[in-house]
């Protein structure tokens, strides 16, 4: 395809994505009190924290307000557009892939949509841990180091963005032990070489949980660090696992492959065809 026809196909794909992305925010503006009601919920149900906002059926503890004329709209808006690119993830991965894919192999086809089938449980996943510890993360970081006597204001807006960056940062985590099995599907790296790397993998995994997870205590950290551990050792065994069927499906194709130098190949005793020969008539 000429250079042209690609950019006006990537133009169609960007249009039809956005439209599905406008339309899921269009939903998320409607539906976006409920949906914020979901992500407080964790939060006001903390106990042990006193805000200065009043107290109500849906938040007790009254911890969270808003501040400014704003803030309100500003909340709608971040909600719509978050729930925009999460309703209309189905579309624009695969306006994505359609792109993609005329320039992958049949093998890189196949592992691609495995890659994606299996990376959406996995961010649900992470991004369920993250809910359902988020409330530690704020009774730490609130009810730990409030003084006595003193009323906490935690800003609507503010912590909704930053719940929705630390479910983002769970489930993204959870997905980069498959990304290691792609590359190993894909020939780039090998079974054991991660696990030849393990350690240095596993003191990376826990000083990123310790960055990722602001509360700074060793079992906050732990939480988020322990799962992608686990996910990275899958990870490593399902590639060796690969490998040893790659090395005996390619010991099948070639007999000699895997022979010491002290043991003698395998000859083809097989004859071959003989060419009819060419008599004087056809040569002259």
């Amino acid at each position: 395809m000429p250079l042209i026809e690609h950019i006006r196909e990537l133009r169609s794909r960007v249009i039809k994505a956005a439209v599905a992305i406008i339309l899921g925010g269009i939903l998320g503006f409607v539906f976006w009190k409920r949906l914020v009601g979901i992500l407080i919920k964790p939060i006001c149900s903390i106990n042990g924290v006193q805000g200065i906002g009043r107290s109500t059926p849906e938040c007790k503890n009254g911890v969270l307000t808003l501040t400014g004329p704003t803030a309100g709209i500003s909340l709608a808006f971040d909600i719509a557009i978050f729930a925009g690119l999460v309703l209309a993830s189905p579309v624009w991965l695969y306006q994505l892939w359609a792109f993609l894919a005329p320039g992958l192999y049949k093998k890189e086809k196949k592992y691609s949509l495995s890659f994606i089938a299996a990376a959406v449980p996995l961010f649900v996943a992470g991004a369920s841990l993250c809910y359902v510890f988020f409330p530690t993360i704020i009774r730490v970081l609130v009810g730990s180091f409030t003084p006595a006597g003193v009323s906490s204001n935690l800003p609507l807006d503010q912590i909704v963005v930053f719940f929705l960056r630390m479910m983002a940062v769970f489930g993204c985590s959870f997905v980069l032990p498959l990304i290691l099995v792609l590359f190993n599907f894909l020939g780039i790296l090998k079974g054991r070489t991660m696990f030849k790397w393990w350690r240095g993998v596993v003191m990376l995994i826990f000083v990123f949980s310790a960055i990722a997870v602001p509360t700074g205590d060793p079992v906050g950290m732990s939480v988020l660090a322990i799962p992608i551990t686990v996910l990275y050792f899958g990870a490593v065994g399902l590639s060796i696992l690969n490998d040893k069927r790659r090395a005996r499906r390619k010991a099948a194709e070639d007999p000699n492959l895997n022979l010491s130098p002290d043991e003698a190949s395998v000859l083809d005793l097989a004859p071959l065809p003989i060419e009819r020969a060419e008599s004087l008539e056809d040569i002259l």
